[in-house]
């Protein structure tokens, strides 16, 4: 380090903000420090630098979602985040077992970790975990059921309203909406935006009720075939998923329905797999789940430097548009 300062003519004090990324310097100081540090072929000592700081400079990532189809991206964008803190990752997958999350938790403690993100399947809110350890823990996509916890989670209803309207807009009038279990909060938090959105617009829901029932398509299927029964006028379905939506497109493929042109269809997630192979690809709500997980690593990093915010912080959602709507 002080081989590095006197090459860049500065003291090691200087130096040492420099390289790691603290105090204010002008950015010319910075370049010049990084520049000899290069050409000396620098590297910091890492134990050294965990104890002069009291630090780990390693976070763990827990997912409770063992398929990864929605912690994932939250925990590529974490990493991303973090990565860029020169931060160092544990990942650790409970695959929803509550005895596994508790080992995990050990284990990570004995690393002492600098602090934890908690990445869910879904986003019912979730027991908080501050008894298992003592850092900074931040919740996303499920967030902590204490408001003195940190969480980041996805504005389902602001994006349920932009689908709405967005058919509203295209002068569609009897909007039915097909959704998973009525135990989810992302079925309830869905379902209310729909309504409010067609109360705006003085209108009723086609069929006259929210249709709940599974995440997937065989639900879509049956529940279309429900909501042309009861409401047989019906010009466009919001569906709670894409896999909803698929399942629905299928249905009214078969019964000779033309989408868009008949009935506008729209999905909630902007899950690939699902959206883009739809016939027709599907108009769809993407929760921006990188976006999610780089927020919560930013809120992480904040806390560890001593600045938490405590309570949920809700990001936006934002409305893809495809050829079904």
């Amino acid at each position: 380090m002080a081989d590095v300062a006197a090459l860049a003519g500065v003291s090691v004090g200087t130096a040492s903000k420099a390289l790691n990324n603290r105090g204010k310097l002008r950015e010319e100081t910075r370049a010049r420090v990084a520049e000899a540090a290069r050409r000396l072929g620098f590297r910091p000592n890492e134990m050294a630098r965990s104890l002069l700081s009291g630090r780990s400079f390693t976070v763990g990532l827990l997912t409770t979602d063992h398929v990864g189809r929605f912690s994932l991206p939250v925990l590529l964008g974490a990493e991303d985040a973090l990565g860029a803190g020169e931060i160092s990752v544990f990942l650790c997958d409970t695959r929803g077992d509550a005895i596994r999350e508790r080992h995990h938790l050990k284990a990570l403690a004995s690393r002492r970790v600098d602090g934890l993100i908690v990445a869910g399947r879904r986003t019912d809110p979730r027991p908080p975990l501050r008894q298992f350890l003592d850092v900074p823990v931040v919740y996303a996509m499920a967030p902590s059921t204490s408001e003195d916890d940190m969480s980041v989670a996805p504005d389902e209803r602001q994006g349920a309203r932009d689908a709405v309207r967005h058919l509203i807009a295209a002068g569609r009038t009897r909007v039915a909406h097909i959704t998973g279990p009525a135990r989810h909060h992302s079925s309830q938090a869905r379902a209310d935006a729909f309504r409010e959105a067609l109360a705006e617009a003085g209108l009723e829901p086609a069929g006259g009720h929210v249709l709940f029932g599974e995440w997937n398509e065989p639900w879509g299927r049956q529940a279309v075939q429900h909501i042309l029964h009861a409401e047989p006028r019906c010009d466009a379905v919001f569906c709670g998923s894409d896999q909803i939506a698929r399942g629905a497109a299928d249905s009214l493929r078969e019964l000779g329905k033309r989408v868009p042109e008949d009935i506008a269809l729209v999905g909630f997630d902007n899950w690939d797999v699902m959206s883009t192979a739809c016939r027709p690809p599907l108009t769809t709500v993407d929760m921006e789940l990188s976006e999610l997980g780089r927020a919560a690593a930013v809120r992480l990093l904040e806390a560890i430097d001593g600045q938490p915010r405590p309570g949920t912080r809700y990001l936006p959602c934002r409305l893809v548009i495809r050829d079904s709507a």
